[in-house]
């Protein structure tokens, strides 16, 4: 029997949705993540972006166990000299819920080329409202 390798081009990427209300912000991530990659297909190969489509709706419906609104925080450093940035989660869900979920899938992606270009098929929004309609997505239940 031999192995299948999958090409470039004979990659078929579908479009999911997965609803965030009411779940954990870190497993809604890690899913988004494995299906980024391509991970829930049968022909997944690791050298191979083989990924497809992902939307994340209601990201400020999502919540956070334990003390991790205040004790987590988003630390990020500008360039220069004393300006270390630090914003903590409580503040982060209420102004900006959707890069709070961004910033949570982008770490569970390597950091690559094929992360990045897997990065990019990710559409992320605070509310139900999507702009993706037209590419007729699938609800993906977690």
């Amino acid at each position: 029997m031999s192995t299948t390798m999958p090409k470039v081009g004979e990659i078929s990427r579908k479009w999911y949705i997965i609803d965030a209300a009411g779940q954990p912000l870190g497993r809604t991530a890690a899913k988004a993540a494995a299906i980024l990659r391509g991970k829930h297909k049968v022909d997944y190969t690791p050298n191979v972006d083989c990924g497809d489509h992902v939307i994340i709706i209601n990201c400020a419906k999502a919540v956070l166990t334990g003390k991790k609104l205040d004790q987590k925080f988003e630390i990020w450093h500008t360039g220069w000299i004393g300006h270390l940035k630090k914003v903590s989660y409580r503040d982060l869900m209420e102004k900006k819920p959707e890069h709070a979920m961004f910033i949570a899938v982008q770490g569970m992606i390597p950091s690559n080329h094929l992360g990045r270009a897997s990065m990019k098929r990710l559409r992320v929004y605070a509310g139900e409202d999507h702009k993706n309609q037209a590419q007729k997505p699938e609800l993906y239940t977690l």
